[in-house]
């Protein structure tokens, strides 16, 4: 028992140390003389190989000692760091790892042909061995780095000088090293005395005293059961909201507290920094570029960006897939850089960063870009659309064919890419865990590749909805907006194209799906006939929908449990959670939902189509298309505000309305807002009786060189964008003309036109001065 924890210390050692010698050897090839790094490479092996002999692993002890003993060749000063050399390190580091992984599987290092290997490294050894030099005098070497290679790391000593005192002291000279080195007057005994700090730091500031190594099994059950706890306290806060005993409450806002800080407390013993998996991409990204004869230098910004450990172990294999794609396809060979007056070394850039309650990542490279053409007609090529359809996508959709599956541009299959898988997987793992992943490219200058992913699947911001007497949480992350219609805004706002209900948003059309009718529960009949509709505005695919509900509750954070094998294979649902009152909601999986009733690619035909549609109509009439603010002003006089002139739509009660200088103004965020009564303005007496009779009024704020004005309208009707030819009026001042808006005659108003008309009246009102 004892042994098997011994070997089980010595694997997670092990295996630390092999992450990070991956880094240390390329940092090394790209600055040999760094001995700081080179001395910690040597300690890190050399641990390895003693272990290893002590418990009888003798291939690992055997190719760790060749791998050692050039590595103190190059310590001392006699070899210099070559590409040769560290391709052979690195593979010498393969090597270890897979008997490491045999001894974690098996207890021994397998059926092993290591020949080759060894014989490579030994080959490597062009210099002769001199006499075996150990910097400490005597004493092995050990993790704790010894006072001659801290002073040669320091620069306050020379190899030279310290091998001359190691080999006095082993001639029978007793004084340490130190001690030789400052006498001769090579040395300072400062330089000794902060050596020798430095040493009794390494050596008590061991990674044991400040951390501990938990299993992970561990943690996956504390998790569990602290979102067992928050599920207890989502019960006893539902309850003690409708209790009038004031101790109780106070009893359970405090849980409430506490509750929180726990779960914020485990959630950090869970979150590891990006930076874990990225420490490996260095020697991806210099494996790749080898390979394919490619000169390519990897930066990254971001890397202390925390992630929850399953999230970190999700996007694991798609960066390392982008990553090698970015190498291998999208960064040129150096000729070829050079002869678009390029660097001849390529820089692929890593980016993550927090952003609203998500992780973004991005990965960007200086390459050839994407050849949106090439993309197409592969795409046709392999009937992954049709000719029609890609005609009409936009640079960003053809872009984004390379996510189908089956696609690749690749003209010969390699060992890194070009079979016609990856992208999409790319994409499938991030959508797994709640993500998005978006490519931009410009030809000729490179490309990025974006992804957005929650900090965590275990605990999430839900809105709860209702369908069918039965309760739905759709994660935060995916809601835009919530919309409701009364009365007749559902049979004037509903509309159906191409037998498909869509409502107007804001001019845009916004595709409904009604969730009795996707989940086939309910009567789906009373859904597409109700008087009242709650549309929840959802993202999907960076595509918009709306989601068709009986009611909106509230939002909670909810913990997210895995399906049973019965529901896994329904594309609607992501999980299911326990509600305050103790009953399962499902959680509903928005792209899935989307994907379902097919309206992601019904939303890009249509939009496409409708584009097309108002452009045509706008140039046989001779017009444009202009998003524009339609209001009322009178009784039934109808017009419109070039929408680009409206800052924001305010409402302010009646009673709010001051006189400054015999000016109606308002107090609007810190400034003294003048107010123009529309309708007054345009001879028509009608506005202040509405005024009055609504208790409000309804201003369009007009925002010009930092001073804003407000324009008092009857009622705001609708924001739409539409091809319309105006015909221009002359003699009417604060009007420009007239158009067709939504079928029905509109006056467009002049604004400067409109306040210029305001201030000469209010001038010609005042009375002179005497």
């Amino acid at each position: 028992m004892q042994d098997a924890e011994i070997v089980k210390e010595f694997l997670v050692e092990s295996h630390e140390s092999l992450d990070r010698l991956d880094q240390d050897l390329i940092s090394l090839e790209k600055d040999p003389s760094n001995r700081e790094v080179l001395a910690s490479i040597f300690r890190a092996i050399h641990t390895i190989k003693g272990t290893s002999g002590f418990l009888g692993f003798n291939q690992l002890e055997a190719v760790t000692h060749v791998g050692e003993n050039l590595l103190a060749l190059l310590r001392d000063g006699l070899l210099t760091v070559t590409p040769a050399i560290t391709t052979a390190l690195l593979a010498m580091l393969d090597a270890v790892r897979q008997m490491l992984d045999s001894i974690e599987a098996k207890g021994n290092e397998g059926e092993r042909q290591d020949q080759e290997l060894i014989a490579r490294l030994t080959a490597l050894l062009k210099t002769e061995e001199g006499p075996k030099t150990d910097f400490t005098g005597g004493e092995q070497a050990q993790t704790v780095p010894n006072i001659g290679e801290i002073l040669i790391g320091r620069g306050a000593a020379n190899t030279s000088d310290v091998h001359e005192a190691v080999a006095q002291q082993n001639a029978g000279d007793p004084r340490h090293v130190g001690e030789i080195l400052v006498e001769k007057g090579v040395v300072k005994p400062q330089d000794v005395v902060e050596a020798l700090n430095l040493q009794q730091q390494a050596r008590g500031q061991s990674a044991s005293d400040s951390t501990i190594r938990v299993d992970v099994g561990q943690l996956d059950k504390l998790m569990n059961r602290v979102g067992e706890l928050v599920l207890l306290r989502n019960q006893i806060v539902q309850y003690t909201n409708s209790t009038e005993d004031s101790e109780l409450l106070g009893t359970s806002q405090r849980l409430n507290l506490l509750t929180t800080e726990l779960q914020e407390g485990v959630m950090k013993t869970r979150m590891q920094p990006i930076g874990n998996i990225w420490s490996k991409f260095p020697r991806t990204v210099r494996d790749v570029a080898v390979g394919c004869g490619k000169q390519v230098r990897i930066e990254m910004e971001g890397k202390e960006t925390e992630l929850d450990k399953t999230i970190i172990e999700a996007i694991k294999d798609p960066l390392t897939h982008l990553v090698r794609n970015a190498v291998d396809h999208g960064i040129e060979p150096p000729e070829a850089r050079r002869a678009a007056g390029k660097d001849p070394e390529g820089r692929l850039f890593l980016r993550a960063f927090h952003e609203g309650g998500q992780v973004n990542i991005e990965i960007t490279d200086d390459g050839a870009g994407l050849d949106g053409e090439r993309i197409r007609n592969k795409a046709i090529q392999k009937a992954l659309v049709g000719a029609d359809q890609a005609a009409r996508m936009t640079e960003r959709e053809i872009t984004n064919l390379i996510f189908l599956p089956g696609f690749s541009t690749a003209d010969k299959v390699t060992n890194v890419s070009g079979r016609g898988v990856g992208m999409d997987v790319v994409k499938t793992n991030i959508e797994k865990i709640g993500g998005t992943v978006d490519v931009q490219s410009r030809k000729g200058e490179g490309t990025t590749v974006r992804m957005k992913i929650p900090l965590t699947l275990a605990i999430i911001p839900a809105l709860i909805v209702t369908t069918a007497d039965d309760r739905y949480a759709i994660p935060q992350v995916s809601l835009l907006e919530l919309v409701r219609l009364e009365g007749e805004q559902v049979r004037k706002g509903i509309e159906l194209v191409n037998g498909a209900p869509v409502y107007r948003l804001r001019g845009r059309l916004l595709p409904l799906v009604y969730l009795k009718r996707e989940l086939k529960v309910g009567n789906t009949a009373e859904a597409v006939e109700a008087q009242n509709v709650n549309i929840v505005v959802l993202r999907a695919d960076d595509r918009q929908f709306g989601l068709v509900v009986d009611e909106i509750n509230d939002t909670e954070e909810i913990v997210v449990k895995p399906l049973s094998k019965q529901l896994k294979s329904i594309n609607a649902y992501a999980g299911a959670t326990i509600m305050g009152d103790g009953k399962v909601a499902l959680i509903l999986d928005v792209l899935g939902l989307a994907q379902r009733a097919s309206v992601i690619s019904e939303v890009r035909d249509r939009a496409v189509a409708e584009k097309q549609e108002r452009q045509a109509l706008g140039a046989a009439a001779g017009g444009q298309s202009n998003a524009v603010l339609l209001f009322q002003y009178g009784e039934s006089g109808r017009m419109a505000i070039d929408l680009g002139l409206v800052a924001r739509l305010e409402e302010f009660p009646a009673d709010s309305v001051e006189v400054a200088a015999d000016q109606e103004v308002v107090q609007y965020r810190g400034q003294i807002m003048p107010l123009v009564r529309v309708s007054e303005a345009l001879e028509s007496k009608r506005q202040k009786a509405a005024a009055a009779a609504n208790g409000s009024l309804h201003v369009v704020v007009y925002a010009e060189k930092g001073r804003s004005v407000g324009l008092v309208v009857d009622r705001i009707l609708d924001i739409v964008e539409e091809s319309f030819v105006m015909q221009p009026h002359t003699g009417r001042t604060g009007v420009m003309g007239s158009a067709v808006i939504q079928k029905r005659v509109t006056d467009i108003l002049d604004v400067p036109g409109l306040l210029a008309q305001t201030q000469a009246m209010q001038l010609s009102a005042r009375p002179e001065s005497q």
